[in-house]
Formats: structure tokens, sequence, C-alpha cells
């Protein structure tokens, strides 16, 4: 995803925090830990979020795939949340030197 060879990626760990910390310390990633569908549409809407992440001892198969589904068809409503990821990648920009 940061090399821009896909749009979207899916992460899974134990809880899901490690590998999204992780993920996080990458420019131009912005993963988000999702344990509902309600947040993975948030995330995907309002934060442009790029990363999935997944807990698999927290969430149960059925969910995770609803999650997955969720996060991949919904699209970034841009507008006023553009500002929130310009910022975003100001700081990005600001302490990853």
């Amino acid at each position: 995803v940061a090399a821009k060879e896909y749009d979207l990626g899916i992460l899974i760990c134990g809880t899901g925090i490690g590998i999204g910390i992780a993920a996080n310390k990458v420019p131009g990633i912005r993963a988000a830990l999702c344990s509902d569908t309600f947040s993975a549409h948030a995330t995907r809407e309002h934060n442009n979020a790029n990363i999935l992440t997944l807990g698999q001892r927290v969430v149960g198969p059925g969910l995770a795939i609803d999650i997955v589904k969720t996060f991949l068809n919904t699209e970034f409503e841009g507008e006023r949340h553009q500002k929130r990821i310009d910022k975003i990648a100001e700081i990005e920009k600001k302490y990853n030197k």
C-alpha cells in the first residue's frame, strides 16, 4: 500500500494492536483497528484508512468477514474530512526525516 502497488491492505495478529502500531510507522499508511462494521465504515469514510487491522483472538470469523467487506466497499467521503488527512500528512512529514 505504501509503495502504491495496492490501494488497501489487511493485517491480522492476535489483537490487531501491535500490527497496527507497526504499520502506522510507515509513511503513507493510515492503519485502523476495527472490531465492528461501524468502525470499519467510519474509518474509511472519515479517515481514509488504507490498512485494516484485525485481532484474530478478538473477532470471530463471521464478523471478520463483515468487517472486511465493509472496509473494502466504503469510499472516502473527502470534503471536510480531507483537512484531517492533510494534517496527518503534515505531521508525518515533520517527524519522518
